[in-house]
């Protein structure tokens, strides 16, 4: 029975590495025993404990969580890393650009970054072996190394796990800012490290400098899922297991509190913040506002992928909308916060100017990603994933061009008042 099975697992693994993790559903989820005519084979008692300890803690405790706390914690741990994420970003983004620096667009170390940990996550098999969701059926340990269809499908059912990829590595990663630095490069408008000089050249040359921006970005993302899978793989008899108990019991809880006060905590920051002695007050348009929108964009693109990627699996139109609609809220707020405003001047004054800021790196940041759709394309077929990831490049860059080249090419762009630790 297990062999006439065997191609549809390979099927349904396929299927599984495309997809978006998703929160814990309404209806537990059926075991294999329920989708195989026969029963699991019965198991002895000298290997009764041994095969114990691999199912999942449903399985073994009895019952699982409730479906409310874990949308509870599911939604704290996206609300927690999503800030973490925004600000590894800001942070890995100033820190890679400098004088001489190879790169000219900063985004690409985020991006690289947070594929690779995506592609570790997605490919591990031990962090979270000891069983989270629906229990499946006994399995010897060797059967249970080769289940990577079932155990895909119960990790993103675990609310830590959707937290670290669809929270941290989605905030990480940002395809609105790949998008915008593809459109400067088309116009020129990207100038290096530690200067703001504006070097004339062909339009050609523009347009090779936004095909090499798209190159590279899709080159070294695709290149990152590939090695944090590969690391997976070498690292697994190092990788350490993490506790189902402790975890519930105690992470899961703490997390709760630590999301909302991180949150509350950069609105307060936000309304007094640290350097308010000061004239300038730059935290606001460097970081503040980023951590007070980066939750709304991390849910919005959560929620509108859950329920738009199943609709067609060759193509994961929520990933899709999300991207689109996030690169287009950014060309917005980047014209607004660029020109002039009858009466308040640029971007309508200094915290006008932090709040755009903010709804750029923290709101838009989090809203698009770009390690969940390299993710996507490399879990699809071929003709499928090209023209997935074509339509999302193609898709951006139009998008764009509407926006933000319509205000460039009639009104003009101004520089920004407020001081947004944006360096280029």
């Amino acid at each position: 029975m297990a062999d006439h099975h065997r191609p549809q697992h390979a099927s349904h693994y396929n299927h599984q590495r495309s997809s978006l993790p998703s929160p814990l559903p309404s209806e537990p989820e059926p075991s294999l025993a329920d989708e195989h005519a026969a029963p699991p084979p019965p198991i002895s008692h000298a290997r009764q404990p041994r095969t114990l300890g691999l199912l999942p803690a449903t399985a073994r405790h009895g019952h699982g969580p409730s479906p409310r706390a874990t949308k509870l914690y599911t939604i704290s741990y996206l609300v927690l890393f999503s800030i973490l994420g925004t600000l590894t970003r800001l942070g890995l983004q100033w820190l890679t650009f400098y004088p001489a620096a190879p790169s000219t667009f900063p985004v690409l170390w985020p991006n690289f970054a947070g594929t690779f940990i995506m592609g570790f996550l997605a490919h591990d098999l031990r962090l979270f072996r000891q069983g989270w969701g629906p229990p499946l059926p006994l399995t010897t340990h060797r059967q249970t190394d080769h289940r990577p269809a079932e155990h895909a499908k119960v990790k993103k059912t675990i609310p830590l796990y959707i937290g670290l990829t669809t929270g941290f590595c989605g905030s990480f990663t940002s395809f609105s800012s790949f998008m915008r630095d593809v459109f400067l490069a088309f116009l020129n408008q990207l100038h290096p490290p530690a200067t703001q000089v504006q070097v004339p050249r062909d339009a050609g040359y523009s347009f090779m400098a936004g095909l090499a921006v798209v190159i590279i970005t899709m080159a070294v993302c695709c290149s990152a899922l590939k090695a944090g899978a590969h690391l997976a793989l070498l690292s697994d008899r190092f990788t350490p297991t993490l506790s189902y108990r402790h975890t519930r019991a105690l992470v899961d809880p703490l997390v709760v509190f630590l999301a909302w006060g991180a949150w509350v905590g950069s609105v307060f920051m936000t309304i007094w913040p640290p350097d308010r002695h000061r004239s300038g007050e730059t935290w606001r348009g460097q970081a503040l506002f980023a951590c007070v929108f980066a939750p709304l964009g991390c849910l919005l693109r959560f929620y509108i992928s859950l329920k738009f990627n199943p609709i067609i699996p060759s193509f994961p139109l929520g990933t899709f909308a999300v991207n689109v609609f996030g690169t287009a809220v950014l060309g917005m707020a980047y014209d607004i916060q660029h020109v002039s405003i009858r009466g308040s001047g640029v971007a309508g004054g200094n915290v006008a100017c932090q709040v755009l800021q903010g709804i750029m790196d923290g709101f838009d940041g989090c809203l698009t990603t770009v390690s969940t759709w390299v993710l996507e394309i490399d879990g699809l077929k071929r003709s499928h994933a090209w023209k997935y990831a074509i339509a999302s490049v193609a898709a951006g860059i139009a998008v764009l061009v509407v926006v933000m080249g319509s205000v460039r090419w009639s009104v003009g762009w101004t520089a920004e008042p407020c001081v947004t630790g944006r360096l280029w």
